[in-house]
């Protein structure tokens, strides 16, 4: 298992170790008016393409659903409601996000919620060797192989953002 240094143990570092998962997670600045996709990028020296958020939704018929998306698109519901078998979808209230995941908005990470959701990832990712996402607190990135973070999570590649 390949780490930096791991000063934070957080459900997702957790939960990685605990299935011996190769990572690293790094740390960098943040303040409350700079919790975004492009703002961690540009602070990480990386392109926003490689940096994944994490985006919690609600379905009408399955309740919630994950969405893992480039920092450089936006999430389309429709296609994520089609793919998730719902009607209709919609973001997940921010208020609702720490007591259904564990994890507050600009921490999110699709590894180690409370109860593993169904989660998409998006296409974008699959030809990447590594991608980033939030290590499940804001200040704290993860790099992982994203067919390694498929399916650690039992998630699913798939076609939810705007073109």
């Amino acid at each position: 298992m390949s780490k930096k240094k791991q000063p934070h143990k957080t459900n997702a570092v957790r939960f990685l170790e605990q299935k011996k998962v190769s990572f690293e997670t790094e740390e960098y600045s943040w303040t409350e008016e700079h919790v975004g996709a492009k703002d961690t990028a540009k602070e990480l020296g990386i392109p926003e393409n490689e940096l994944f958020k994490t985006l919690v939704t609600v379905g009408n018929k399955t309740g919630p659903v994950v969405a893992v998306i480039p920092g450089n698109k936006e999430l389309d519901l429709k296609k994520l409601a089609k793919i998730s078998g719902n009607k209709k979808i919609d973001m997940l209230p921010m208020k609702e996000l720490e007591p259904l995941t564990g994890y507050i908005h600009g921490g999110c990470s699709p590894v180690g919620m409370k109860k593993q959701f169904p989660t998409y990832f998006a296409i974008e990712g699959k030809s990447l060797p590594i991608i980033r996402c939030s290590a499940g607190m804001r200040g704290l990135q993860l790099s992982i192989n994203p067919i390694e973070l498929v399916k650690i999570v039992g998630g699913q590649f798939a076609d939810v953002t705007n073109d």
